[in-house]
């Protein structure tokens, strides 16, 4: 079973995209734009879900973990 995680590898600002990308097996720069666009339009609290996001989503365990 996929967990989601925030990325280490594929990381912007704080790898919420990069882990959510890898988790539905998408690029994360679609994510990405997804995420500009919403802001950009004002359909959801985009900004408001992707901190959620990052507070919530564990970051992607090391490989000796």
């Amino acid at each position: 079973m996929k967990k989601l995680y925030r990325s280490r590898e594929n990381r912007m600002i704080c790898g919420v995209a990069g882990g959510i990308g890898s988790f539905l097996d998408v690029d994360p720069t679609v994510v990405r734009v997804l995420l500009v666009a919403s802001l950009l339009l004002g359909v959801i609290p985009a900004g408001l879900a992707y901190v959620a996001c990052w507070v919530i989503i564990p970051d992607e365990p090391l490989l000796g973990e």
